[in-house]
């Protein structure tokens, strides 16, 4: 086979807009079945004009990953031409690829950040109009490219036509840190002559005006909606934002990520956005303060709709109301098209389930909003009306509508838009849902970062997402999504103590020092992102806020031994409103620092610094829970005031390696028993079910491992697939609050890890472990996108045999163990054959 280049890509992305750090460039050799050995590469970049700017040369064999351009200074909002070579073993290959540069220097050009000078409320409406020259050619060679900044969400339109990729845009920070920008290419959205530009604004999380208990409404950056825009071809400005711009009320009259919106049709501004539009009755735009932070490029993949779902089922459940049940939750927004009356009001509720009323579960029993909650309305103008909400979304499976017709009624899913990298299935179809309906969850909180709930909190909780980061990584593109979230939690600390339990974060008075297990997620998420992508730079960036933190914690526990507001949460016998499990917190705090400390020590020696300090720490906190927690009598780590015997202290000291060697394995063997006496059923909450299995399955529990994994009643993942659940739940029991949260379906690190039996060596996949280790079932397989290329592997069973088939990318190698067997592989696809371990030789052929 001839060998070919694909996936070249500049700060991980495909022929991206924007790039506004040093460019790092990467690429994918595939030598077919039977693999190719790198043998030199060479990458250059290229001016618009064509002249070389920067070259460089490798002849180690090195693969094409985070490849870092350190030439001449690039110009900001240029596009860029680059190509790499490669020989191989099996042949050459060449590629080429582009980029464009974002705003480098800081200089907008003059463009100002302008909003409407009397706000009222609605989103307000900006235009303008301007002229673009004729010519060689219909609009010459220089590419046109916009820039949005905002602060809020921005929904500009040219020449009538909508602009891609601002659904939800720009993404969220701290915006008195960084304010994300949006640069894109709109040459064919333009004409030679005149043109126009309209904007419709947003509140986002900058200007939400409803209170709610996370504070939104007054943190330090709030203020009404803003928008700063730049249109450049070449070194020529064709337009800026300025005082000259106009502004009028919007037809969304009120926007709200939780409350919802409330269109009014009667005050819709069609063809606003296109030139000769007549604003002469409309305000000049007032020049706003817009976001403190500094201006960065929106990294992370843009939102958008992914899918748009018809109703399966429509009920008229009342004179002018009607039920519309969707397939499955999701996160996103609801279509409609409808005709009435000029003034008559239509009311749209969503919710994830019904009441017991039959009616959509919008209730906010806690008060956690003012008002209003997942409601929105939209008061007609005597016309056919298609409608979507412009600024939220929500968590859904049911809608709600009053009117006095029938409406039609479609569901998008609205979420970024990273791509699919990894396929898991087995010979359990209770596994194959329970992988299903985990990545759909975790895509339906994914908006610019990971999130808690698309339904009630939208927040960025940081142990949520900690937990769930491996998974992410290895289902889906989330490589820049979680790198950016990352720089949001450093940045939570403005300087000093810990990071906040949710970032960003807009000063929410609630206190929920210390939560060391929360905390972690500034040393965890970096660190994932390194080890399943080869990233140092992001450990670089966030190297300074993690150390920092450490050295607070561990003032704050000078003997060692840490706590915690936020426990193993929602274990079976917690609360399923949410809550701690009934255990002593102190373990679990301690577990993290520890682990932590262990993430800093490997951190500091790829980052070139001395590890040794906080291996020492380590050192003295482990020794510190051996005399706090170890009953070594037992085998088994135990706290002051646990409701029992607790699975998730041993799970966190054997998945930490917090027990000298020889305690190790006996322990694992007390977690063995108290699952068997528990009934083959967990007791861990978000933190314990992460480890769980794979901590089983790695000291050869891996049949109680199984058994606990295809469990049907309560606590257990197949109970909600018994229930008619369509994503995962915030608590395993029915009675959750949400019905769309993701850290309980960390049993996906296992199901790649043990049960296909794939997973890193080395950090970027570059050195790769194939070891099956869940043999009851029939077969497995799976497949995740390296930086290198794909990397996968099926197994299955002949009788006392294992059949696995390996693909192994180029640049990377591979060691494949089999019952004990073990086989060291190149790239290229590979068949071997091995023998069943005798502990494993019965297959459950059930669920």
């Amino acid at each position: 086979m001839t060998v070919r280049l694909g996936h070249l890509t500049v700060e991980h992305a495909e022929d991206p807009v924007g790039v506004d750090v040093r460019p790092r460039f990467g690429w994918m050799v595939d030598g077919g079945s039977a693999g190719a050995r790198l043998l030199a590469w060479r990458v250059e970049v290229f001016a618009p004009d064509g002249a070389r700017l920067w070259g460089r040369d490798d002849a180690s064999g090195a693969p094409g990953v985070d490849i870092e351009y350190d030439g001449v200074p690039l110009r900001s909002l240029t596009r860029y031409r680059w190509q790499v070579a490669v020989t191989t073993d099996e042949g050459a290959a060449q590629a080429s690829s582009s980029f464009t540069t974002g705003i480098l220097d800081g200089d907008w050009r003059g463009a100002q950040w302008i909003s409407h000078p009397t706000p009222g409320g609605a989103a307000p409406l900006l235009r303008h109009e301007f002229t673009v020259p004729q010519l060689a050619g219909p609009l010459g060679t220089a590419p046109v490219y916009l820039v949005v900044g905002a602060g809020g969400y921005a929904r500009p339109e040219i020449n009538g036509v909508p602009v891609p990729g601002f659904d939800l845009a720009p993404g969220f920070t701290d915006y008195d840190v960084t304010a994300q920008y949006c640069a894109v290419e709109i040459t064919d959205l333009l004409v030679p002559g005149r043109n126009a530009i309209g904007v419709e604004l947003g509140r986002g999380f900058y200007g939400m005006a409803s209170p709610s208990t996370w504070n939104w409404e007054t943190a330090p950056w709030h203020d009404e909606p803003c928008v700063r825009i730049l249109i450049v071809m070449g070194d020529e400005v064709v337009e800026l934002s300025d005082e000259g711009w106009r502004a009028v009320d919007g037809p969304t009259r009120y926007d709200d990520l939780y409350g919802g919106e409330d269109f009014d049709a009667r005050h819709d501004r069609p063809g606003f956005s296109r030139a000769g539009y007549d604003d002469t009755e409309w305000a000049s735009a007032a020049l706003a303060r817009g976001p403190r932070g500094r201006a960065v490029n929106q990294r992370q993949q843009p939102i958008a709709v992914e899918q748009t779902f018809a109703p399966e089922r429509i009920e008229q459940t009342a004179p002018g109301r009607w039920l519309f049940t969707f397939p499955r939750v999701i996160a996103g927004r609801v279509r409609l098209q409808l005709d009435g009356a000029a003034g008559e009001v239509v009311t749209v509720r969503t919710a994830e389930r019904l009441r017991a009323d039959g009616r959509p579960d919008n209730d906010d029993p806690l008060g956690y909003y003012a008002g209003r909650f997942q409601e929105s309305r939209i008061t007609l103008a005597g016309a056919p009306l298609h409608w979507i909400q412009r600024f939220g979304y929500q968590g859904f499976r049911y809608v709600e509508v009053e009117a006095a017709d029938e409406p039609v009624v479609e569901a998008e899913l609205l979420h970024s838009a990273v791509a699919r990298t990894g396929r898991f299935r087995c010979s359990s179809p209770l596994l194959n849902r329970v992988h299903k309906l985990t990545v759909d969850t975790v895509l339906n909180n994914l908006h610019g970062l990971p999130t808690d709930t698309p339904k009630y909190e939208k927040n960025g909780w940081t142990g949520d997402g900690m937990l769930g980061a491996e998974l992410m990584l290895l289902n889906l593109d989330t490589h820049e999504l979680l790198a950016k979230w990352a720089d949001d939690i450093a940045s939570s600390r403005h300087g000093t103590g810990a990071p906040e339990v949710i970032a960003p974060h807009g000063g929410w008075t609630m206190d929920w020092t210390p939560a060391p297990t929360w905390h972690a997620a500034l040393l965890f998420v970096p660190w994932e992102i390194y080890w399943h992508r080869g990233d140092e730079r992001v450990l670089a960036d966030t190297w300074a806020d993690a150390s920092a933190y450490l050295e607070f914690e561990l003032a704050r526990w000078p003997d060692g031994i840490a706590d915690t507001t936020l426990g193993d949460w929602v274990s079976p016998d917690a609360d399923p409103a949410g809550g701690n499990a009934p255990e002593d917190t102190r373990i679990a705090a301690t577990a993290f620092l520890i682990a932590g400390l262990d993430v800093a020590a490997k951190t500091a020696a790829v980052l070139g610094h001395d590890p040794e300090v906080w291996t020492a720490h380590a050192t003295r906190l482990r020794q510190r829970f051996v005399e706090e927690f170890f009953d070594v009598g037992r085998a088994q780590v135990v706290g002051a005031g646990d409701r029992g015997d607790r699975q998730t202290h041993q799970v966190l000291a054997l998945a930490f390696d917090l027990l000298p060697e020889p305690h190790r394995r006996p322990v694992a063997d007390t977690l063995a028993r108290l699952i068997q006496e528990n009934g083959d059923h967990l007791d861990t909450g978000a933190l314990g079910t992460k480890y769980l299995l794979p901590q089983l399955t790695r000291y050869g529990h891996a049949d109680t491992a199984l058994a606990v994994a295809l469990q049907t009643d309560y606590p257990s993942w197949g109970l909600w697939i018994e229930s008619g659940a369509t994503s995962l739940w915030e608590h395993w029991s029915p009675a959750a609050r949400s019905h769309g949260h993701y850290f309980l379906g960390t049993i996906d690190d296992w199901l790649f890890g043990s049960v296909a039996g794939i997973s890193p060596r080395a950090a970027g996949w570059r050195d790769i472990r194939i070891e099956p280790s869940v043999l009851g079932l029939g077969s497995a397989e799976a497949e995740v996108l390296t930086p290198l290329g794909r990397a996968g592997v099926a197994w299955r069973r002949e009788g006392t045999t294992v059949v696995v088939d390996v693909e192994i990318p180029v640049g990377a190698v591979a060691t494949v163990v089999i019952g004990g067997r073990e086989w060291v592989v190149a790239s290229g696809r590979h068949r071997l054959v091995g023998s069943v371990p005798t502990d494993q030789s019965r297959v459950d052929s059930g669920r």
